[in-house]
């Protein structure tokens, strides 16, 4: 047994934990069962694991270049507030879980093995549970295997005493997550790919197929039957036209909004935290930050086209011959390479003004928690919910939705947080879903016990029954031929 663990936690620290191996394993296990010559099984590895690292220097650059600003707002106004980050509620778990449950972290890591063989069994039996979609997001696996494993021993105390039952029912409501949520959302990741044969693991996902929804019969097709103005249609008058350039748009408008912020922190503050150099101009500092976010932005991207086609392509022989039918679900900023570039600044200001506006809501009500905004929830969920609202609703769509996810974000985790006493210390992962729909599941399994984790299952799982049953024809042929379902859509549409 101690040999199966020590294997286990080399591959889960080595691989599993590391997206850029874990994608890399998987393109070699798909072109492996393409028969591909051992040369392109190679050279599809280096590409896939290239790409990945290049997306990550370009997500990290983001969260890094970013944290004087974010957590500068904490420290220089001196806020005792908790930060709504996935980092910070990995860390508030691994240091309190022991204190207040007498468990040890090492249970989070195993709840992920089993979830992970639970998303997989689901998949590979999806003729009967409809499900297409395997989770491959390892880095975020871990900080939801954390956040699940400290609410679900919340909801359930009686099971403290009883690890292998805990963690079995832990791993079934998470796997059922993953499977559930990454398949949810195929339909609109094939639409915005135009059939990468891809989706998206990661926090949000509940929270890209509700706006997605809203966006279509909100703000959709207009009375008369014309489309609704998207970003990239917007045609702005005279010296305006310089933001119709991505690079440019972006840059201007972290400059205004941005640079203002770090203006307010001052220098004597950001020389103290060590981010500008003794002696340094303030001014070309303010520029320098802000202009990185283009950058970061710009690498992240290449890194998607980088490594999204490999994946693309080998996961087609996991697809026929082990995970029937199926499609992998990767990070959300893969979503940053299609639709409208600018989408992705707007979503992320928009949903920015929301969650500033819900914690000085929050400090006017004198709430007992308090919320420090965390660059990767107001960063990856806002601006991926405006890609996909900017699709089906335009403009509108991109800006109101990613503003009520701020609010959302803000009130829906100050009150989970402060409920099940991860405010305590000092994080909670705050992202979409575990802001809005894990507060529900949590309420739920905490007020019906074992009922309500019958309740909570069954109704994940019926979620791929109605998708299916709403287009039987096209429900499967999406995945596995997506030129013959637009061919089919298209004949639906002509009648």
């Amino acid at each position: 047994m101690d040999i199966l663990m020590n294997m286990w936690s080399y591959f889960a620290t080595n691989i599993l934990q590391q997206p850029a191996f874990m994608i890399g394993l998987i393109v070699a296990v798909g072109y492996i069962l393409l028969k591909k010559p051992w040369y392109d099984v190679i050279a599809g590895v280096i590409k896939a694991i290239v790409g990945y690292l290049i997306l990550s220097v370009g997500s990290s650059g983001l969260v890094s270049n970013f944290r004087p600003v974010l957590v500068g707002l904490k420290d220089r106004f001196n806020m005792d507030a908790m930060v709504i980050d996935p980092y910070f509620g990995q860390n508030a778990v691994t240091v309190g879980v022991t204190e207040k449950f007498g468990k040890g972290f090492g249970d989070a890591m195993i709840l992920l093995l089993i979830a992970f063989i639970v998303n997989i069994l689901l998949v590979r039996f999806s003729k009967l549970t409809k499900l297409r979609a395997l989770f491959t997001t390892g880095h975020v696996q871990v900080q939801q295997a954390a956040t699940a494993y400290w609410l679900i021993m919340f909801a359930l105390p009686g099971l403290l005493t009883h690890n292998v039952a805990l963690l079995v029912i832990m791993a079934v409501i998470l796997g059922a997550y993953w499977a559930v949520g990454s398949n949810l959302i195929i339909k609109p990741c094939q639409e915005l790919t135009d059939g990468a044969g891809i989706s998206l693991a990661h926090q949000q996902m509940f929270g890209i197929a509700v706006n997605t929804w809203l966006a279509e019969k909100l703000f959709g097709k207009k009375k008369d039957g014309k489309e609704v103005k998207k970003i990239d249609d917007i045609e702005l008058p005279g010296f305006m036209s310089i933001f119709n350039e991505n690079m440019v748009c972006t840059s201007i408008l972290m400059l205004l909004f941005f640079g203002a912020i770090l203006c307010i922190l001052g220098r004597d503050y950001l020389t103290e935290q060590g981010f500008l150099a003794e002696g340094a101009s303030m001014v070309f500092y303010v520029i320098q930050t802000c202009f990185y976010f283009s950058v970061y932005l710009a690498i992240l991207q290449l890194g998607v086209r980088t490594f999204v086609t490999e994946l693309t392509q080998s996961f087609q022989g996991i697809a026929d011959k082990l995970l029937p039918g199926s499609v992998p679900g990767v990070d959300c900023a893969v979503a940053f390479g299609f639709g409208s570039a600018n989408a992705v600044p707007l979503g992320f200001l928009a949903g920015f003004l929301g969650q500033i506006i819900a914690i000085a809501a929050l400090v006017v009500l004198q709430s007992p928690v308090l919320v420090i905004c965390g660059f990767v929830p107001v960063f990856f969920d806002n601006a991926t919910i405006a890609i996909f609202a900017n699709e089906k609703g335009g403009i509108k769509a991109a800006l109101i939705l990613p503003f009520i996810s701020g609010l959302c974000q803000v009130f829906g985790s100050a009150l989970i947080a402060g409920w099940v006493g991860m405010a305590a210390y000092g994080g909670y992962l705050g992202m979409w879903d575990w802001a809005v729909v894990w507060p529900v599941m949590t309420g739920v399994m905490k007020v019906l016990s074992y009922v309500g984790v019958a309740i909570v299952a069954i109704a994940l799982l019926a979620i791929p029954q109605l998708q299916y049953r709403a287009d039987k024809e096209g429900y499967f042929l999406m995945t596995e031929d997506y030129e013959a379902y637009k061919e089919l859509k298209e004949k639906r549409a002509a009648k």
